[in-house]
């Protein structure tokens, strides 16, 4: 081939190839194409996050830990918790330097508060301390962890690219839905979870990047994990119409077994917190957990094996649940066992929480419904007689259970009914899940995630309203242009001012730039033109107090309603006391609506 030839080839191929870029250019240079190829990339690596995050607790426990729980008795129960919550610790304070637990709670506040970023250590720090937390036996779960993970790689990536407040969001939403789906492979279950626990406003321009990003997620842990999920069952048998009454009746139960968690999490979560040392809360609530293991060797770890156990057990038999080391080998002893698990699960796991350690509620959540729905129907079974099946009654009271601690039904129904390939209980988990989240809101007003969040006035619901108003930065807004004049000045000194401006307000500042005052142009219209009275009339006399000033560290929705109570126009803002300008109400309605219209744009 000649040098000619060579040539030619090389510049076509380079044609091409610049042709191929400006295409691609040009594809993503609209923002709804760029969303949906990122989308895919967020549910790719979340999905891949999740496969990480699931084989590194599974080898931890394997390799340091396995063995340790062979039945209660084991001296080891009580020391490997703390030393993998001892871990954790030491992770968090000196390579993440950062507080990373309550993972579902930090993207809601990420989402409330920060503009959805999420720091960028958030893409790995989760997966490394709560491999250490559980893989050393700690009572919590993975899934609030590898949300915020896949939340974190959404949040990031969307800005590398420099998009939007509502695109940063979306794609946040992305990788929390990618990361659900993949741990899971749920990927239905992913999509409710964003939109019900985050709250992500439901919109044609959001389900398409969630649904690609869902599905990318759930077909690449089934690549990678086969059904090797957290577990997976069919349902043997498809319930009767004879046992919906006990069903409704299950779902009162899911209900106040859910209210029963909330509450009890937030409480001993709070007794934690009034403890000043990190190595005290460290020591109390490792020595707490260990104990309990100690005693109920199934409340270690995530417990799913438990619930697997508890699925698989033949009906009217007493699955290998053991307190102290003795086997069930009476019903009420087996009954009393599974009681204490209920009431302990959630002790095992704010004492983890509460000691330093990092993991999610999902999967106790989940434990707590598995172990409450077999309870309940194996006591019914034996009281009455009935034919109750327990397999099916502890996948319903897994929903249950969840809908009534997250608020979140929809993802209850049909994250169980896809983990289990169990829409054959389509009805029971609709009944169950729906009567214990009605029963569990009726005392509850929000979820355990959005419980603190709430109180303090920073969580953004579906209201694309109260989203705006939290986060509009209207300091950008404040006019510091106006001419101010000093207290002991006359109408004379004022005249000068007005002379040398074109806004008719003048604050009223001392020499230490503390605002005493504003005065009005129509207020001395009638006296500027009265040479006798400048020197006569003071500056002092003419200033009037406004009906209110703003602090710049208000929030924009305290500004908003700020001008709705005084009716003014303008009003002053300060700095602890310092005059910094005045904000109109006219450019903060500009603003406020700009920023409405960004959020409401398909």
């Amino acid at each position: 081939m000649t040098d000619l030839q060579l040539l030619f080839i090389r510049g076509t191929l380079n044609t091409l190839l610049i042709r191929k870029v400006r295409q691609f250019k040009t594809f993503i240079a609209d923002p709804h194409r760029l969303v949906y190829l990122l989308s895919f990339v967020v549910g790719l690596i979340s999905a891949l996050a999740a496969v990480v995050m699931k084989n590194a607790i599974h080898y931890t426990h394997v390799l340091f830990t396995q063995g340790v729980v062979e039945g209660a008795g084991g001296i080891l129960s009580l020391v490997y918790p703390l030393f993998g919550i001892f871990l954790t610790v030491i992770a968090l304070k000196y390579l993440v330097r950062d507080n990373i637990s309550h993972g579902i709670s930090r993207v809601l506040y990420a989402i409330s508060r920060r503009k959805s970023f999420i720091k960028p250590h958030n893409n790995w720090s989760s997966i490394l301390t709560s491999s250490l937390t559980i893989g050393f036996g700690g009572s919590v779960g993975a899934e609030a962890p590898i949300v915020l993970t896949g939340a974190s790689i959404g949040s990031n990536i969307a800005r590398y690219f420099n998009l939007n407040y509502k695109y940063v969001t979306l794609l946040l939403g992305c990788g929390a839905a990618g990361a659900i789906s993949g741990i899971f492979k749920a990927p239905i279950g992913g999509i409710l979870f964003t939109l019900e626990v985050l709250m992500l406003d439901l919109t044609m321009s959001s389900i398409v990047p969630l649904l690609i990003s869902s599905v990318t997620a759930a077909v690449v842990a089934f690549f990678f994990m086969g059904d090797n999920v957290l577990f997976s069952f069919q349902v043997k048998q498809s319930f009767m119409l004879a046992e919906l009454p006990y069903y409704l009746l299950l779902g009162v139960f899911c209900g106040f077994a859910g209210l029963y968690f909330t509450r009890a999490t937030i409480g001993i979560e709070k007794l934690y917190k009034k403890i000043g040392s990190r190595w005290v809360r460290l020591t109390i609530g490792g020595l707490i957990l260990g104990m309990l293991i100690y005693l109920l060797p199934a409340l270690y770890g995530e417990g799913y094996e438990t619930v697997m156990h508890l699925l698989n057990a033949e009906g009217g038999t007493m699955p290998e649940i053991t307190m102290l080391g003795l086997e069930p080998s009476h019903f009420w002893f087996f009954a009393a066992t599974m009681a204490a698990l209920v009431l302990l699960k959630v002790v095992a796991t704010a004492s983890t929480n509460g000691a330093g350690g990092v993991g999610g509620i999902v999967a106790p959540v989940l434990f707590t419904g598995g172990v409450a729905g077999y309870l309940f129907s194996s006591v019914l079974n034996n009281l009455f007689g009935l034919p109750l099946v327990e397999s099916s009654f502890t996948l319903t009271a897994m929903a249950g259970v969840f809908a009534a601690v997250l608020h979140a039904p929809l993802t209850a129904i049909f994250l169980i009914a896809e983990i289990s390939e169990g829409y054959s209980l389509l009805i029971p988990l609709i009944l169950t899940s729906t009567v214990a989240y009605v029963t569990a809101r009726r005392f509850q007003k929000h979820s355990i995630y959005n419980e603190q969040l709430a109180a303090s006035g920073e969580l953004i619901t579906h209201d694309k309203d109260r989203a705006a108003m939290i986060l509009l930065d209207w300091t950008r807004e404040v006019e510091k242009d106006l001419l101010t004049v000093n207290p002991e000045g006359n109408l004379g000194d004022l005249v000068k001012q007005i002379a040398r401006s074109n806004r008719n307000i003048f604050p009223v500042v001392d020499e230490f730039n503390i605002l005493e005052g504003v005065v009005l142009l129509d207020d001395v219209r009638d006296k500027m033109f009265k040479p006798e009275l400048y020197d006569k009339v003071l500056i002092r006399d003419l200033m009037t107090i406004p009906p209110s000033y703003i602090d710049i560290s208000e929030r924009g929705d305290a500004v908003l309603e700020a001008f709705e109570q005084t009716g003014a126009w303008n009003l002053p803002v300060l700095d602890k006391g310092t005059y910094v300008g005045f904000i109109s109400k006219s450019r903060i309605f500009s603003a406020y609506r700009e920023l409405l219209r960004q959020f409401s744009e398909e």
